[in-house]
């Protein structure tokens, strides 16, 4: 597994690196090719946050953990990630067609804040892979969006945004290729 290490708002010792790497190491073994994971450290108001994000052939874990202490935000951490690999992998495995854990699905944006006369203050590209609305659902899921868009090949390839909804589950919208 590939590392990277940020740090916000304070300086993390090498003892506290190797730690996280260990621990996030641990979870290699759900994985059939090299992983890559991002691990940022960061304090805020006298807690510790650990933020892990790990992506593998397109797809991404994400956990955010504060606590009072550095090693525990890591370890639950960790624990999240594994829960959410483990629910995850049963539900593709039940739902999607085979290959769907290869498929690579590159993050969305994340929405810019709201500014008074409307000023993009953030931009990103991605490509926007065919998939089903149940793996752009998951995919939201694990990025922990509100949103997400995807081509729908359930729908000839229509671009499509999946999203949830304020009163619960998920909503659909699908372009019908009319101007």
């Amino acid at each position: 597994m590939k590392f990277t290490f940020a740090e916000k708002k304070m300086d993390s010792s090498e003892d506290l690196r190797a730690y996280a790497e260990r621990k996030i190491s641990k979870l290699d073994r759900f994985f059939r090719n090299e992983a890559e994971a991002f691990v940022t450290f960061s304090l805020e108001r006298g807690r510790h946050r650990a933020e892990i994000t790990i992506k593998n052939n397109g797809m991404f874990y994400r956990a955010n953990e504060l606590t009072n202490d550095m090693y525990a935000s890591v370890d639950s951490g960790v624990a999240a990630i594994e829960r959410q690999i483990r629910k995850n992998k049963t539900r593709l495995e039940k739902r999607l067609r085979e290959g769907a854990l290869e498929r690579e699905v590159l993050p969305s944006y994340e929405p810019a804040e709201e500014a008074d006369e409307f000023e993009i203050v953030r931009s990103k590209r991605f490509s926007i892979k065919p998939m089903s609305p149940e793996e752009a659902i998951l995919q939201m899921n694990l990025l922990e969006h509100e949103f997400f868009v995807f081509r729908n090949d359930e729908e000839n390839g229509a671009i499509s945004v999946v999203y949830t909804r304020k009163n619960g589950g998920y909503g659909l919208i699908c372009d019908d290729g009319e101007e």
